[in-house]
Formats: C-alpha cells, structure tokens, sequence
C-alpha cells in the first residue's frame, strides 16, 4: 500500500491512507485483535455479523425484484 505526498498536503494523503485502510478492512481487524476476546464471544459476533450480511443481501434482492 502507497500513499504518495503531492505539494505538501499531507492532510490528503492522510485522509487517502485511512481510506484505504478501511476498505481493506485492516482497521477493523486491529481493533478486533487488540484485546483478548473469548472464543464464546468470538462466535457470537461473528454470527451476527453473517446475520447482518445475510439481511442486507435480502433487502436488496427484495429490492431489485419490485
């Protein structure tokens, strides 16, 4: 991953990097991994997050049909 400084503003090419951060996902991978989490709990988030993609895959396949 690269970011590169152009004219000296590097608010941009800040505001560039945590984009790209946050489509690959790396953010929300360090915030997960930076406390210890209980394989019970573990399981439990990442069943409601497939429930939540489940949702949102229903919702706009409902959509496209109408």
């Amino acid at each position: 991953m690269e970011v590169s400084v152009v004219d000296n503003q590097l608010e941009r090419a800040l505001k560039g990097l945590k984009k790209m951060l946050r489509k690959e996902g790396i953010l929300t991978q360090l915030k997960e991994k930076r406390f210890y989490e209980k394989p019970s709990v573990k399981k439990r988030r990442k069943r409601a997050k497939a429930a939540k993609r489940r949702r949102r895959i229903e919702i706009r396949a409902a959509q496209r049909t109408r």
